[in-house]
């Protein structure tokens, strides 16, 4: 991996600069619990991206907190095989943290506490911030914080079947402007003994399109600060986490659509936080050994190959991004079935530089804005009827939440 000074463009101060103007010390590691991660950064989970295998990869760049994909409770109660191979750690991974989605507080607790009980566990984080219709449209993700009774209760539960694990929440500003619930959620989870709060600042009916609410997260650290506060959106290169620590005050940074087929990200995080210059701008033919080795990494987490490089299909495109990668050969990429079919274009590929600001940014598909997938009479009230628990029931019908 090539590693530069980064351009007068985007060139950082040797330390992050105060609000007015002094310098200030890099940011601090992240503490959660009795858990210390060297560097203030996090992987968002993603469903279909965060497994394993690509946690493994991005780890090998940079320091963070490395969060398995969405797991259903229900299914891990269950055994469901596929919800335990999304659990599994590597040994090489030295903090178990796992993302649990939930809407029964009977079964959370159960899940919580099969993971604590058989030691599979470091530090729990409990999604409430998921937007996909398929979630939101039965109650669950980012429409649950409306049932304030109902998040309050998947909160205590969770924690008090957790004991010494730590167990931390991600949510997101609300269903839509006019239907906040950032701030009462985080006080709940503050009050039902949460470890730690992620506020992704987009709300539910943005999905993942405009522009990241940096101002929410700034409010929330202000209003909560007896635990860390995260900020989530729009965390693209390191400039981008150190501002958003100096803007906010919050105390980390969690980063999802940025570091799609683009893991060096956590190089360029961990450099900019510790003050350092040097910045991660890897030539193709670099971007092209990181195809191999998230492949082979795949390979080894589906203990199938065939499997393993027809899931990474779906990545090769995000890492040509800016990249002068013509149609076919994106094409060939896309087809690939084995490990050496990989190498074979990989060592056909130019041998460009580092394309600059086109590398880039989120990748991944943003959306557009869309009125919230609801259960009926879902906003008629904050708490929960005997209609709502009915809707809520089928909520947790698939392995991984969206």
């Amino acid at each position: 991996m090539t590693i530069t000074e980064p351009t007068q463009a985007t060139q950082a101060p040797q330390a992050a600069q105060s609000p007015q103007g002094t310098q200030a010390a890099p940011a601090p590691a992240l503490k959660i619990g009795p858990i210390e991660i060297a560097s203030p950064v996090a992987l968002a989970p993603m469903a279909g991206i965060t497994n394993e295998a690509f946690r493994r990869l991005c780890q090998e760049y940079g320091a963070g907190l490395y969060i398995t994909e969405m797991v259903t409770t229900r299914a891990l109660v269950e055994k469901n095989p596929t919800a335990l191979r999304l659990i599994r750690h590597h040994p090489e991974e030295k903090v178990r943290s796992i993302q649990l989605y939930g809407v029964d507080p009977k079964i959370v607790g159960d899940s919580v506490a099969m993971l604590v009980d058989e030691d599979k566990v470091d530090h729990l984080d409990l999604n409430f911030g998921c937007p996909v219709p398929k979630v939101t449209k039965r109650g669950g993700g980012s429409a649950l914080p409306w049932k304030r009774d109902l998040f309050e209760a998947i909160c205590t539960e969770a924690v008090r079947r957790a004991g010494d694990v730590p167990v931390t929440v991600k949510i997101r500003k609300g269903i839509n402007e006019e239907r906040l619930t950032y701030l009462e959620s985080a006080r709940i989870a503050e009050g039902s003994g949460i470890a730690g709060i992620t506020l992704h600042a987009r709300t539910l009916e943005q999905q993942y399109s405009g522009k990241a609410d940096w101002s929410s997260i700034a409010t929330l650290k202000e209003t909560i600060s007896s635990i860390p506060i995260l900020g989530n959106g729009d965390v693209f290169e390191g400039e981008d986490g150190v501002r958003m620590v100096r803007e906010t005050g919050c105390d980390g940074v969690v980063v999802g659509r940025g570091v799609l087929g683009r893991p060096w990200l956590f190089a360029d995080l961990e450099a900019a936080f510790a003050g350092r210059p040097e910045r991660a701008q890897p030539g193709l033919r670099e971007v092209g050994a990181a195809m191999i080795r998230h492949a082979e990494l795949l390979v080894d987490f589906y203990e199938d190959e065939f499997y393993g490089c027809r899931d990474f299909r779906k990545h090769a495109a995000m890492y040509f991004k800016g990249y002068p990668v013509g149609g076919e050969a994106r094409r060939d990429f896309a087809l690939i079935e084995t490990l050496d079919q990989l190498r074979e274009l990989v060592a056909d590929l130019p041998d460009e530089p580092w394309p600059g600001s086109s590398a880039m940014g989120p990748r991944g598909r943003a959306g557009s804005p869309r009125r919230a997938a609801l259960p009926q009479g879902w906003l008629d009230s904050r708490t929960m009827s005997s209609a709502d628990q009915d809707d809520i029931a089928a909520a947790e019908l698939d392995v991984s939440g969206g």
